[in-house]
């Protein structure tokens, strides 16, 4: 059975102001994730999911499937307030989606086999994709997990700060736990996070969590009855989120299984801030230039 893609497109984009997730970067008008899928269907990848809004679903569709029509199986999830609250009260007040774990739940019905989740707006690289499709043609199981590890060195933006997942990695690269550093910068050859008005050194070549999973069907299970729990615990607070790191804590710990650190060397890049995008496009058009990209993808 073939792996799926899932697409993580319903973000709102706040601090970078715009839909980005459908902003072109590349020579003809393509986007970031027109480089994700072009990679994933290089890997192996057969089929891809995108989780986006209903408010924009027409003109995204319209985007997306003249140039991917016959090249790989496309589905969409439209991620609701109230996809799998139950009887649940959404407080109404809240406005956000409930976070990115609940995009993956709300694809449970459009996935029956292993599949990959990333970012709408991250550049990956060719090698991580194929790194994600030999684990979940080989290894993935109800108890083995994997993400695509990043060196941090190589997610920064020279345009300001950056949260990231930093990843404490055991000596089989096994993930025992990632923790949220929020400004991170390199600042005097070093890269430091400030936390309660202190800063952190952390080193170059720390692995850090991109958004870039591997999961095996069982998780949506697994993540529906913590989504429940979440809503019992934080449900009221209009400014909670249910990530997914907040799943693979609990995998970890619980015993349920372990989560695979599977490092890659590519360059991570995205628009994070508005300033990131001609670095973007001038990132994707030294690629062009190697020759590891053609200059127009679908043709």
């Amino acid at each position: 059975m073939q792996p799926t893609l899932l697409i993580l497109a319903a973000g709102m984009a706040s601090r970078y102001g715009s839909m980005k997730q459908i902003q072109g970067f590349g020579p003809n008008g393509e986007t970031i994730m027109d480089y994700s899928i072009y990679d994933a269907i290089r890997a192996g990848f057969t089929k891809v999911v995108f989780i986006i809004r209903k408010d924009f679903a027409e003109d995204f569709k319209n985007i997306f499937e003249p140039k991917l029509k016959g090249k790989i199986a496309i589905d969409y999830v439209y991620q609701d307030l109230r996809s799998f609250t139950g009887d649940y009260p959404v407080p109404a007040d809240r406005t956000k989606p409930w976070g990115t774990a609940h995009a993956v739940l709300c694809a449970r019905d459009a996935i029956r086999e292993p599949f990959a989740v990333i970012n709408a707006d991250d550049f990956y690289g060719r090698d991580a994709f194929e790194k994600a499709y030999g684990f979940l043609t080989k290894q993935v199981n109800a108890s083995t997990y994997c993400i695509i590890g990043y060196e941090l060195a190589k997610t920064l933006s020279d345009n300001g700060t950056v949260s990231r997942g930093v990843c404490e990695v055991d000596a089989s690269d096994n993930l025992i736990s990632i923790a949220e550093r929020t400004k991170i910068y390199e600042e005097n050859g070093k890269i430091t996070y400030e936390e309660n008005d202190k800063k952190f050194e952390v080193p170059f070549d720390s692995k850090v969590s991109m958004n870039f999973w591997g999961f095996d069907p069982s998780v949506f299970g697994y993540t529906e009855k913590m989504f429940h729990a979440f809503l019992r615990e934080q449900g009221t607070n209009p400014k909670a989120e249910f990530f997914i790191p907040i799943i693979g804590d609990k995998f970890i710990k619980n015993g349920d299984g372990k989560i695979k650190v599977i490092p890659t060397g590519a360059k991570w890049f995205g628009v994070t801030y508005k300033e990131d995008a001609p670095e973007v496009q001038a990132s994707l058009n030294a690629l062009i230039d190697k020759g590891e990209y053609p200059k127009s993808l679908w043709r």
